[in-house]
């Protein structure tokens, strides 16, 4: 997966982030004020930087200057419209604004990276191995037909590898804020895509909860 440094003051909201992306299998460095991320920057080279504008020392502007064309998500303050149109303008490739869902970075954190070709294109378990550019689904080699629904919940699955997801979470992703059924549309397609891959103890169930995809990188 991808090196990723994390450049955020506030320990808590840096440590959080850390974690979260080391879950689903990234190698995170975090620093906590300009000047660290710049020297880290000096030093090493990253695949993606997650960047708080507002930084003790030099701010996330100048950090952004130092990155040499590397993938940059900015953190912004809410209704900071300025520092966000001014990050677009010097070539970041995302933004968030802060506070911010852990799910949403995380999916902001594969779009970047698809994107920027720094991520794979494929994924690979056990029997079973996903090509994302064609959007096939493999098990012991012989291709598995899915249904758009089902590759999208696997696709969501495996973006959030090891991390619970509500059932009404998963609908949102998959289906949307507006989708008019219920959360035994995620049971029904969970249960075809255990049978499909041979993942019945892979896709592990959270009780009262929903599910997580539970897999060792």
């Amino acid at each position: 997966m991808a090196a990723i440094l994390i450049v955020e003051d506030e320990i808590s909201i840096n440590e959080l982030v850390k974690r979260n992306l080391q879950l689903v299998g990234h190698r995170c460095t975090s620093a906590f004020d300009g000047n660290a991320a710049i020297s880290e920057l000096q030093r090493h080279s990253y695949d993606l930087i997650i960047l708080d504008i507002m930084l003790p020392e030099s701010d996330g502007f100048e950090v952004f200057k130092q990155a040499r064309e590397t993938p940059t998500i900015f953190l912004t303050a809410r209704g900071s419209l300025s520092d966000r149109i001014k990050g677009l303008s010097m070539g970041a490739d995302d933004y968030l604004t802060k506070p911010f869902e852990m799910l949403e970075l995380l999916a902001r954190v594969e779009a970047v990276l698809r994107r920027t070709q720094k991520n794979k294109n494929g994924f690979e378990a056990g029997d079973v191995r996903i090509d994302f550019d064609s959007r096939q689904v493999f098990y012991k080699g012989q291709l598995v037909e899915c249904t758009p629904k089902e590759y999208e919940l696997l696709e969501v699955l495996v973006n959030n590898r090891n991390i619970a997801l509500s059932r009404e979470r998963l609908l949102e992703l998959v289906w949307g804020y507006d989708f008019a059924g219920d959360t035994r549309t995620i049971d029904v397609h969970i249960q075809k895509l255990r049978k499909k891959l041979g993942w019945e103890n892979v896709i592990k169930t959270v009780y009262k909860l929903g599910y997580r995809l539970e897999v060792k990188e």
